[in-house]
């Protein structure tokens, strides 16, 4: 089948890591080049690549087929929606939008114009989550009653990228670490009915959130999401507790380790967890025991892209999903708000 042409908006970080070396590697798409605003990078890291000097440029491309808007938060929307009216197929960094209105026009603006949206949740395929959902979907557990995950650090500087730092739309660690946490949550358990949040700024001098706990109420179940920079050890990013006992888990996949020391994302050994980040299993009558991790594989979310624009499959993460993170998001600011229970 023909290569997918695909272009970057961005060849910082998220480009350099996440985005171009599953591009690069699976046959199925060409890395066309990437919108560079100052630094000229990407023709270095791929030769065969084009730096281009604005988005129009890429957008007037008419051999690009698909657009990654990897751009700071605050500019997804206007971004995607300028892709989707040019033609384009879009994949779309977390977090999708900065609230969920922006997310219901790009969704309903694909629909008119009848391309299609990825949004970019990489962390579904960290081994980590992989091994908790097939634990959760194994059944072994019983009925779920409490789930807790984290995405915790300790990092208390300020981020040199001031649209991190900046009060601002899409500003904060709600919206950068925590549809990650959000999109675990709604993949594995569906929409809540209620939600309640408590968002503190804790760095001296911080303008935006730096530390959530939101809380997702579904009928028999209660669901506790956690973040923050205040975090100098470990605890288990992942626990599930249900009626026939408990499963907890570190947060250990290397992908994002690995590919930021240029490894490149294939091989045997790629995705795999050490021994000694093995989870934890103690159902009722059974001694605890260590459960070996799942691979992880992030190239899954480009073979999904690349099926779903090839063959026709449905995407892994549409546009809907980002959707429903954005409005569990919105329902925190506004629990922040009220200090109350927000209804879903």
């Amino acid at each position: 089948m023909k290569p997918i042409e695909t272009a970057l908006l961005s060849f910082g970080m998220s480009g350099r890591v996440f985005h171009a070396p599953f591009i690069q590697l699976h046959p199925g798409f060409n890395l066309r080049g990437s919108w560079e605003r100052s630094k000229k990078t990407i023709e270095n890291a791929y030769p065969d690549s084009t730096s281009f000097d604005s988005m129009e440029a890429v957008l007037a491309d008419p051999s690009i087929e698909l657009v990654i808007v990897n751009t700071p938060i605050y500019s997804h929307f206007k971004y995607a929606m300028a892709a989707l009216k040019a033609g384009k197929h879009i994949v779309v960094e977390k977090a999708f939008t900065c609230n969920a209105a922006e997310a219901e026009k790009l969704v309903s603006l694909a629909k008119e114009v009848h391309k299609k949206i990825f949004v970019y949740q990489n962390r579904r395929w960290d081994s980590d989550f992989l091994t908790l959902k097939k634990v959760h979907e194994s059944g072994v557990l019983g009925d779920i009653v409490e789930a807790e995950f984290h995405f915790d650090r300790y990092n208390p500087l300020m981020s040199p990228k001031r649209h991190k730092e900046d009060a601002g739309p899409g500003a904060g660690i709600v919206t950068d670490l925590g549809p990650h946490l959000i999109d675990q949550a709604l993949h594995l358990f569906g929409k809540p009915t209620h939600v309640f949040a408590d968002l503190r700024k804790t760095r001296p001098g911080t303008e935006v959130i730096d530390l959530f706990e939101i809380l997702l109420y579904y009928p028999s179940l209660r669901v506790r999401l956690k973040s923050g920079y205040y975090f100098k050890e470990p605890i288990p990013a992942f626990q599930l507790h249900g009626t026939k006992g408990s499963f907890i888990k570190t947060r250990s996949d290397r992908q994002e380790v690995d590919l930021d020391k240029g490894h490149v994302p294939m091989g045997e050994n790629w995705g795999i967890d050490a021994p000694s980040e093995y989870g934890l299993l103690h159902v009722d009558g059974n001694s605890p025991e260590r459960v070996p991790s799942e691979k992880g594989e992030y190239m899954a979310f480009y073979e999904n892209v690349f099926q779903s624009l090839r063959s026709g499959v449905a995407p892994a993460v549409p546009g809907e999903d980002g959707i429903a993170s954005m409005r569990v998001i919105d329902a925190a600011y506004e629990s922040l708000e009220k200090q109350a229970v927000i209804s879903y």
